[in-house]
Order: structure tokens, then sequence, then C-alpha cells
């Protein structure tokens, strides 16, 4: 396989994504605003999430998101608890917002039951309409992403937090964030056609890397840190900012490579600072969302900060397919892995 942008099921997927948002603002409209009804009625003390894998990564950006604009707790749900160990909880009083492309893995659906008879709002954000645990949730909010055949998820991930958007403004108005979702898809269509190509001589140099991100771009570091793994055969680990400098930094040595996920919120000037702590340690600064002299620095479109996160992971999605094929791997079929994992 050569090492070209091939359109790979994984390019093609991925180049869907702003086709997708835009879909998914045009068919969820009349939902999403029962759905925000429904929830300024019930005054819910706080949300659990529940996802595996890529959804789990839209679920960390969704406790971001509505942590910072709600004002309540969020908190993620081991599915074990309620699938192996079987233990009771008290869902009284919480929304439970439950992420998944397929919609089937059956670890999910025993939180979802739980959840439901412990008296939760129960919301699936699902790709699957008629899945079991659209089937056992009190609403579904579609992530319209379409058929995603390829082993690792993209559009269905970008979907999962344009619909986490899309819920937030529906409930807690903000104008400035409900304009710029509107204009996503635009946004994206420019993301996509970013050229991050840049990145990938000092990556393919290393078996080892750190991505980082902090806040509402912290799911999305998790995410593009398990693609490196997926589609590059990459050890890549996921890192808060502000968690780097507490013991992982001690590894990242000369040209280790560091890609950095930033966006311009409340955040943008202490990543500038680890920045410049990490440029006098010599590795190799990737860097997409803020800028230094000694960086490779990728190009971005300013947006929302809210909306900035999705930009950057569809920016990095089209640089991963190209790092794997050059690496003559198949981005579409990582081995030891299949499409639905059906975790008890």
């Amino acid at each position: 396989m050569n090492s070209n942008n091939l359109p790979t099921k994984m390019f093609t997927e991925a180049s869907e994504s702003p086709a997708v948002v835009q879909k998914q603002l045009d068919l969820n409209a009349n939902t999403v605003r029962r759905i925000g009804r429904k929830l300024k009625q019930l005054k819910p003390g706080f949300i659990l999430t529940c996802a595996r894998g890529s959804s789990d990564h839209a679920a960390t950006y969704a406790k971001y998101l509505l942590e910072t604009h709600t004002g309540l707790f969020v908190a993620s749900v081991g599915p074990s608890v309620h699938s192996v160990y079987n233990s009771p909880m008290n869902f009284s009083g919480c929304v439970c917002l439950l992420i998944s492309q397929s919609g089937a893995s059956p670890d999910l659906l025993s939180v979802a039951s739980a959840a439901r008879k412990g008296g939760a709002y129960v919301i699936a954000l699902v790709n699957v309409a008629d899945s079991p645990l659209a089937n056992l949730a009190d609403e579904v909010l579609e992530l319209h992403a379409g058929a995603e055949t390829s082993v690792a998820a993209t559009k269905s991930f970008i979907a999962s937090i344009a619909a986490v958007i899309q819920l937030l403004t529906a409930w807690h108005e903000d104008p400035d964030l409900l304009r710029s979702l509107h204009d996503a898809p635009l946004s994206l269509q420019k993301a996509w056609e970013a050229d991050w190509s840049a990145a990938i001589e000092p990556i393919s140099k290393s078996r080892d890397l750190f991505v980082l991100g902090r806040g509402l771009g912290l799911g999305v570091a998790y995410e593009a840190a398990l693609k490196f793994k997926e589609v590059c055969g990459l050890h890549a680990e996921g890192l808060s900012s502000a968690e780097v400098l507490h013991g992982p930094v001690t590894i990242a040595q000369t040209e280790f490579p560091v890609l950095v996920l930033a966006q311009n919120d409340q955040t943008l000037s202490g990543v500038q600072d680890l920045i410049g702590q990490l440029a006098q340690r010599d590795v190799s600064l990737i860097t997409a969302g803020v800028y230094h002299d000694r960086a490779i620095n990728l190009p971005t479109h300013r947006d929302h900060p809210a909306i900035e996160p999705m930009l950057r992971i569809l920016s990095f999605y089209r640089m991963a397919n190209r790092l794997s094929l050059q690496l003559g791997l198949n981005p579409d079929h990582p081995p030891y892995l299949q499409k639905v994992t059906a975790t008890l």
C-alpha cells in the first residue's frame, strides 16, 4: 500500500463529517428542543455518562462542556459496576447520557436498564436508531453518521461531540455557541482541508509519543492517542497538559514527539507556559491551536472554543490516515480489532 492519502474507508468516512453534522442539525432540531424542555423542567442534580472507546472520549468532552455551562457535576459510570459486579446504584435525580455508535454493547445496556429502573432520565446518543440501547432510553438523539465500516471511528466521534453541543444549546442558551454550531459544517470543511503533513516525519521516527490537551480539548487528545495506537501501531499516551509535569514528562527525552491540541479558552495560557517548558527539553514539539517558535505549528481554523476540539480532531484524522499508509499499514483493518466490541 503506497503512502499517498488514498481514499481508504477511514479517509472517506472522516471526510463526510461536515455533511454529517449538517444532517444532524437539520434532523435533530425537534428532538433536541423536546429534550431541552424536559431538562429545564427536571432540573437534575447531576449528570452521569457511560460509553466505551471513542465514545468515551466524546463523553469526556461532554463532561467539560456540560460542567462549564450548567454548573452540574458530570461523572463517568464504570459499566462493570452493573454488568459484572451487579451493584445497585441510586440514579434518582440524575440525567444518564449514554454514547454509542452501535448501541449494542452489553455493558452499556446493563447501565441503561439500571438507570431507567432507578429513576434517571436516560438519553442515548447513538448512530443506530433501532438498536437495543435506543430502545432502552427515554430519548434518543441520533448521530446520523450513516454507515461507518472502517474499524477506526471518525465521523461518528465528531457527530457525538456535535450532538452534545446541540443538546447543551437546547438546555442552556448560549447564542454565540449556537451560531458557531450552525456554522460548524463549514468550519469542519476548512479543518478537513488543513494540511497537517508536517507532523508525519517527527512522529514516524518514534514508537512512542504524548498527545496533550486540557479542558474541552482533553477528550480529543485521548481520541488522537487512541487512533495513533489503532491505525498507526504507535504507543501514544493521551494526557492532560496539567498532568504531564507530574511524572510523565520524565520519559520525554530528546526528539520525543509531543503533539499539543489546544483551543482558545481559559486553558490557553497554561498550555503556552507548558510548551515553553517542554521546548527547553529539546522534544519534538508539534502544536495545533497554540504557537511556539520552536514547534512545528500546524494550521488551524479559529472558532468558538467549544467547536475547536471537533476541528482539531478532524484535521488529525486526515493526517493519521496518511501516516498509517506511510507506515505500510491499513487504517481500515487494524490487527486484532473489530468494529463492535461486545464488552460484558
